[in-house]
Order: C-alpha cells, then sequence, then structure tokens
C-alpha cells in the first residue's frame, strides 16, 4: 500500500487509532439508537416490534452517508479519525457502501468480528477485517 502512510516512519497516523475506533462505535451506537427512538413516533410506535430490523437499517443508512460523505461517522469525526482507500483517497459512496456492507457482515457472524477485533489490534495499521478486504485503513486525521 505505497500511498498510505507507512506505519513504521510515520507512526503518529496510526497511534491509538484501535482505540479511537471502540469509542467512536459506542458514540455512533448512541446516536443510531437515538435516530431509531426519534424515528417510532412516525411508525405509531409499531417500530417497536422490529426494532432490531430499524437498527439496522438505520445504522446501515447512517455509515454509509457519513463515510461517503466525510470518510468517517460522526463518532470517528468526534476522535479525530478518518478512512482512506489504498491509493489514499478518501472513501466515495461505492467504497462507503461496500465498507459498511462488510462491517455488517462481521457483526451479523460473532467469529468474523473477533477476527476483525484481533486484526485491528495486532496489524501495524490497525485494519480490520473489512479493511484488509477492502486494502482501507483508518488514520489518525491530525497526524
Amino acid at each position: 500500500m505505497p500511498d498510505l502512510p507507512d506505519p513504521f516512519h510515520q507512526p503518529q497516523f496510526y497511534d491509538a487509532v484501535p482505540t479511537k475506533r471502540l469509542l467512536a462505535w459506542i458514540v455512533d451506537m448512541i446516536v443510531i439508537v437515538l435516530l431509531c427512538l426519534a424515528i417510532l413516533p412516525f411508525t405509531a410506535f409499531t417500530g417497536i416490534f422490529f426494532f432490531p430490523f430499524l437498527l439496522l437499517t438505520v445504522g446501515f443508512a447512517y455509515r454509509v452517508v457519513t463515510l461517503a460523505t466525510g470518510s468517517a461517522t460522526w463518532g470517528m469525526r468526534l476522535f479525530s479519525i478518518e478512512f482512506r482507500t489504498a491509493r489514499g483517497e478518501r472513501f466515495d459512496l461505492g467504497t462507503a457502501a461496500a465498507h459498511t456492507f462488510g462491517y455488517s457482515l462481521s457483526v451479523a457472524m460473532p467469529i468474523l468480528q473477533v477476527i476483525s477485533i484481533v486484526l485491528m489490534l495486532t496489524t501495524a495499521r490497525g485494519q480490520g477485517l473489512t479493511d484488509h478486504v477492502l486494502g482501507s485503513v483508518a488514520i489518525n486525521r491530525r497526524a
């Protein structure tokens, strides 16, 4: 990945990124739950019966839109990290959708999520499973 910062010569781009990703994920989950709670009255509260599906749908849309518009979710922006493609570019809509789809698969299959977490904690660039497949990486924004 020649267009991405080298983790050995420019470690400041990857400092504490796995921890920041976890904290950003917590913030994003809170935002998604709040969005779903705000939507409930518009479903005449029938959304309670399919709340997990509502969470999945709203979460998918939230992640795709925020990643496509700023290469980071609101939680990631709060902790000053963003995604970059293998060419060092910000995410476009297609890449954001592909990354979100990969994330959704990982969440749906716990073994994939465990593999992803282990990869984030043990690889030089802190990449998860979806990041490895797409060649993407999360980096510190102000490095």
